[in-house]
């Protein structure tokens, strides 16, 4: 796991932070950032360029002149596109340049555009700047004091309002929250700072539980709730059966006791008869 040298706001060490692999030690990915930056930078065009056609440029409704007998080329409007002043033929008209990229390769591209800052050392971490109130001076003795040249790119949190207003006066420097983030403002600067708060990877990690036995006596819990739900429904389609045997055997009854009065019946009638 890489790891680099923790700074505070005076530029003096103060330990040591690990970077995560994930994001800072990946094996960066060339063709997959050209694609990612150039879907990003196409996203960005307006796409409102247009042009008039034969049809939508005014005049040009009459025949310039008759068909024939005059020695030129026959022709049907002064609005043709090889007229001075005619429709645009084949021009551009508005329409969207956004492209598609999938969510893994955008994530992949950031990936390997800070895993490529890293290996060139160019990944700053402070504790924090510690800015009181705004003040552009001291925004310019800190990044003095952390020794960096050229463009910087200065990850911010969401709230740290101090932060934002005392860089945003600096032109070498470029402000992004840190759930903001992309590959293509990290490949446009040559030094990343971040801060313990704004590192990526610290909090993606799931906490492991510090007690073993209160997983495994939940899961016993979890076992032996699904053993009781399964002999009471097996109790309970056996107490169905029962009862649905009861009922068939005094139906049963029912049924022989009917048929014998039936019987009884009859051959009373009969002896009755002859006699």
């Amino acid at each position: 796991m890489p790891s680099v040298t923790l700074k505070n706001a005076a530029g003096k060490d103060s330990g040591t932070v690990e970077l995560d692999a994930d994001f800072f030690g990946a094996q960066p990915n060339v063709p997959v950032m050209h694609q990612v930056v150039t879907a990003q930078l196409a996203h960005r065009r307006a796409g409102t360029q247009s042009t008039k056609t034969r049809a939508e440029v005014s005049g040009g409704g009459r025949k310039p002149f008759k068909q024939k007998g005059t020695g030129n080329a026959r022709q049907g409007s002064i609005r043709a596109p090889h007229y001075s002043g005619g429709g645009i033929a084949l021009g551009p008209k508005p329409r969207k340049y956004d492209q598609k990229t999938p969510k893994k390769m955008i994530r992949l591209a950031l990936r390997s555009a800070l895993s490529d800052r890293a290996n060139d050392g160019k990944v700053i971490v402070i504790d924090g700047w510690g800015f009181d109130a705004p003040s552009t001076k001291a925004a310019v003795a800190a990044l003095g004091a952390l020794g960096v040249d050229g463009s910087v790119l200065v990850v911010h949190g969401r709230d740290d309002i101090a932060t934002v207003k005392s860089f945003r006066n600096l032109g070498h420097v470029q402000l992004i929250e840190v759930g903001e983030l992309n590959a293509y403002d990290v490949l446009c600067n040559d030094t990343i700072v971040f801060t313990k708060t704004t590192l990526p990877g610290d909090g993606a990690a799931t906490p492991k539980s510090s007690d073993p036995g209160a997983e495994g006596s939940a899961s016993d819990e979890a076992q032996s709730s699904e053993t009781k739900a399964k002999r009471t429904s097996s109790e309970t389609a056996s107490t169905g059966s029962a009862s649905d045997e009861a009922q068939s055997s005094e139906t049963k009854a029912e049924r022989t006791s009917n048929e014998t009065g039936d019987t009884a019946t009859d051959e009373t009638t009969n002896e009755e008869l002859d006699s």
